[in-house]
């Protein structure tokens, strides 16, 4: 869950239609924020997490984490009595593109506060549901098991996208799963997997409980028709049927869905590379990162000596003053 920012057709017009066009005065007050702070963050130019998370390829990988979410009943019951996604979708999308980024491209301090603020909203989301052998459990959406499941649904979702779409990734897959747990850990999950083959293992953990009822149903009904307005709209078909296709396969059998008859990998891959010419490689909130990571470069420089205008201390007896100005 998440709750809107700035306006929800902002967010879209913003990440699809205007990722290049917008000018720094148009962007959300929340994008332009990451242009402002006292560190390069978590992660950092070069890393796998803005190799991934700054990509195109994080369109279908969106769709695919929500799609792999649903299979859990207890992050399902969390959705369908707390959630307004089916009357809210841009707000709920602007909500989670703004973790997503803030947390990838912000310093410490809005990373950690854009993290708090949704562990804050989820305080209230409890319940129960009925497990997939049909016992009644509780549930909270800041339990330690649906934060874990959440966190290794989306890390599986964007990881998987990135390798379908994707450039290559600094460090391979397993740099990403490394990095990415720091998220995990703002968000409170305990030693969240480290590299590609815990974080399957852990999944198919998970995949034992899940189940596929009228909830799941409706879900996945919304998810393949969201109306979404304009040309997200006109393209959002083609990313859903990417995203589905480029699901492992007992994903889609347990959503009870068909990969596509159609080349919808290769159509999706076009689709981005074609978003890529129009819109550019670099988001504004990577720009605004990069220009805050060379306002911090430049005042460290400043704030060196010029080199030259000191010596080390002479040895003990020379007589010399401590530091004094080489000659």
């Amino acid at each position: 869950m998440a709750r809107r920012g700035d306006s929800g057709g902002d967010a879209v017009r913003w990440r699809v239609r205007g990722r290049s066009r917008l000018s720094r005065d148009e962007q959300p007050a929340w994008t332009r924020a990451l242009a402002e702070g006292d560190d390069a963050g978590f992660f950092g130019p070069g890393s796998a997490v803005w190799a991934v998370n700054g990509a195109l390829p994080t369109l279908a990988a969106g769709i695919r984490a929500l799609l792999l979410q649903t299979l859990h009943p207890g992050a399902m019951a969390g959705v369908a009595e707390w959630s307004r996604y089916n009357e809210d979708p841009l707000g709920r999308l602007d909500g989670t593109i703004r973790w997503v980024a803030t947390t990838t491209f912000g310093d410490r301090r809005q990373a950690a506060a854009a993290s708090a603020h949704v562990s804050r909203l989820h305080e209230r989301v409890t319940g129960t549901y009925t497990d997939a052998a049909g016992a009644p459990r509780p549930y909270a959406a800041n339990d330690q098991h649906l934060l874990r499941w959440v966190h290794d649904a989306f890390t599986e979702a964007f990881l998987g996208a990135h390798l379908t779409w994707g450039g290559r990734i600094p460090g391979g897959a397993d740099a990403y799963v490394r990095e990415w747990a720091q998220a995990g850990r703002l968000m409170g999950v305990v030693d969240p997997p480290e590299n590609a083959a815990e974080l399957r293992a852990e999944l198919a953990g998970y995949l034992a409980e899940a189940k596929v009822d009228d909830r799941v149903r409706e879900a996945l009904r919304f998810l393949r028709r969201p109306g979404l307005p304009g040309l997200t709209g006109r393209l959002y078909p083609m990313l859903f049927a990417g995203a589905v296709a480029s699901l492992p396969a007992e994903v889609r059998e347990l959503l009870g869905l068909r990969r596509p008859w159609w080349p919808a990998i290769t159509t999706t891959r076009l689709l981005l590379a074609g978003g890529t010419l129009v819109l550019g490689r670099m988001s504004p909130s990577e720009r605004n990162a990069r220009s805050r990571i060379a306002r911090l470069a430049a005042a460290q420089r400043a704030a060196a000596p010029p080199p030259g205008l000191t010596r080390p201390d002479p040895p003990a007896g020379t007589g010399a003053p401590a530091g004094a100005a080489a000659p």
